[in-house]
């Protein structure tokens, strides 16, 4: 429609042509939709699925007839199969489909709100309905577009037309066709008006989001942590049979070594049963330690994801990482390693999102309080077009005789007479319209408020009792380091000193100078020692974990990224 101001009329007409090149100018500075290609990622995203995932990878770790791994693969398979990860990933997607949620009310919406028709058929019981049996048809249709805007502004077109036909002789216009146009502002003047209120759902979805991703983050950084657990413990639980095999070759040995000198009439018979009772004793440590070896591996199986393949279940592991620590032992001071837990463990941020979700809830409480004032405004412009029926006058001195048959005019026109004339404006209706909603008292809104400062102070302390938490674990774990590297170093020398004691003890023994059960002793104390350092060597490599994980530093240690 050409706007213009040659007359009254067009005034009013350029005027509502400013309105509406207002407001359709609005979406484009207001709005932040998101985009078409964001919504259809999310209905089609092939990484959301209905259905559980089975285990993936493991197969291609199986060498020799063996699940060979290396901490790094097995911190991999963690990640692609670790049940918890996969359920602590739901509330991620959740939330990211509130997201889209948030959009919802400024969604267009287009409603074809009735199309139909309808035949009447009555008898008449005077001539004034101008036909015996009067018979009608009403054909129509209307269709209505709508937006709210993150204004808060909402705005209403509405067409609508019908066709009515009847067989009634005083109908003027037959078929009539009727059509209207109609424009309807409505703008929230106190209460839920600018950008804030309306888009405060958006913000809050937003950073929940931003919530369910550092809570994810802290739950990865707690599932690869109990990964690298349960793997250096099965390496430990290897490294303790293999020294208990150790000892128990030992013991066999010395049995033998007695069992000829009883044969060669060198030792007392009395004596053999010492070195006897040692291999049955050392013979049940080998058991102990084989069977505690499976039920640490059977753990590390679940943790990897492994016991869900019944092929790879059945494999045996080869743990390929080396308990020893290789070159300089890691040192960190406990304020160093607090600065960098502050900084980086996803804990904090999830504290943080959710404060500014509570100011933005006390926000939006205080704008429930506000009267709820609106300015309405509509427009509409009507039309009417048709076969009109026209009777010219006819008659002496202006006056016309009954008893002439009158003769009819026809004046053919259809629907696009209505549709020019609400195109034209030529039959405007306009109005505007304050509405105000002012409760008496609006205890509802009060409450809200109060219980979103409750939840902020609650929110406070919870931010409060997590530094507390994170600060006494950094401590410890720094403190474990501390022992697990004097621990280390402590059972090196007294294994050393257990292989010096046993040579010793041994020399005598095979000279004939020793007694047997001082080298039984001594290899007594040499397996505790060496099982001392094996302790002492998987405990530096998990207070080593439990440092990284204090100080939020384990998924880079490990090269593990978190990608939206």
């Amino acid at each position: 429609m050409p706007c213009s101001s040659d007359s009254p009329l067009a005034t009013r007409h350029l005027s509502l042509c400013l309105i509406l090149v207002m407001f359709a100018r609005t979406p484009a500075t207001a709005q932040t939709l998101p985009t078409p290609d964001y919504s259809r990622r999310l209905a089609l995203s092939s990484d959301v699925s209905s259905e559980a995932a089975g285990p993936q990878g493991l197969r291609d770790y199986v060498v020799n007839g063996k699940l060979r791994l290396a901490l790094a693969d097995a911190i991999r398979l963690t990640l692609l199969n670790n049940t918890d990860i996969q359920i602590n990933r739901t509330p991620v997607d959740q939330a990211r489909y509130a997201v889209l949620s948030a959009y919802g009310p400024f969604d267009p919406k287009l409603q074809l709100q009735s199309l139909g028709a309808t035949r009447f058929t009555a008898p008449t019981t005077n001539q004034t309905q101008g036909t015996p049996t009067l018979s009608t048809l009403n054909q129509g249709g209307q269709a209505s577009y709508s937006q709210t805007l993150q204004t808060g502004t909402n705005y209403n077109i509405s067409f609508n037309t019908s066709r009515f036909t009847t067989n009634s002789a005083f109908a003027f216009i037959n078929p009539a066709y009727n059509s209207g146009l109609a424009l309807q502002l409505t703008q929230p003047l106190l209460r839920n008006r600018g950008f804030f209120p309306n888009r405060a759902p958006i913000v809050l979805a937003r950073r929940n989001l931003n919530l369910s991703e550092a809570n994810f983050a802290a739950q990865v950084n707690n599932a690869i942590q109990q990964a690298v657990i349960q793997y250096w413990n099965a390496v430990g639980a290897r490294e303790n049979l293999k020294v208990q095999r150790s000892s128990h070759e030992q013991a066999e040995a010395t049995y033998k070594h007695d069992k000829r000198a009883l044969e060669l009439g060198a030792l007392s018979p009395l004596e053999i049963y010492r070195s006897e009772s040692q291999v049955a004793q050392r013979r049940v440590a080998v058991i102990q330690a084989e069977y505690f070896l499976k039920q640490a591996e059977d753990q590390f199986r679940q943790v990897i994801g492994a016991d869900l393949d019944p092929f790879v279940r059945a494999l045996d592991l080869d743990l390929a990482e080396n308990p020893e620590p290789q070159g300089e032992l890691f040192s960190i001071d406990a304020k160093t390693a607090l600065d960098q837990a502050l900084q980086h463990r996803p804990e904090f941020e999830a504290a943080r999102q959710q404060l500014a979700n509570d100011d933005t809830t006390i926000r939006l409480a205080h704008n429930g309080l506000l009267p709820d004032l609106e300015l309405q405004g509509f427009y509409t412009a009507n039309g009417v077009g048709g076969n009109q029926l026209a009777v010219p006058p006819i008659g002496l001195g202006g006056t016309q005789l009954a008893s002439v048959t009158t003769p009819q005019i026809l004046i053919p026109g259809g629907l696009g007479d209505a549709l020019s004339q609400v195109a034209h404006f030529r039959f405007p209706t306009y109005g505007v319209t304050l509405q105000l909603n002012l409760p008496l008292r609006n205890r509802a809104a009060r409450a809200a408020l109060g219980t979103a400062r409750v939840a902020r102070r609650s929110d406070l302390y919870q931010l409060r009792k997590e530094q507390q938490t994170v600060t006494l674990e950094v401590v410890n774990a720094v403190h474990q380091l501390e022992q697990a590297k004097l621990s280390l170093e402590a059972a090196k020398i007294a294994r050393d000193l257990g292989r010096k004691t046993l040579e010793s003890e041994q020399r005598k023994y095979d000279v004939g100078i020793g007694q047997l059960f001082l080298v039984l002793e001594a290899q007594g104390e040499l397996t505790q020692s060496e099982l001392s350092v094996v302790q002492a060597e998987i405990g530096y490599q998990l207070a080593l974990t439990a440092v990284d994980h204090a100080t939020g530093e384990l998924l880079e240690r490990h090269r593990v990224e978190i990608k939206n």
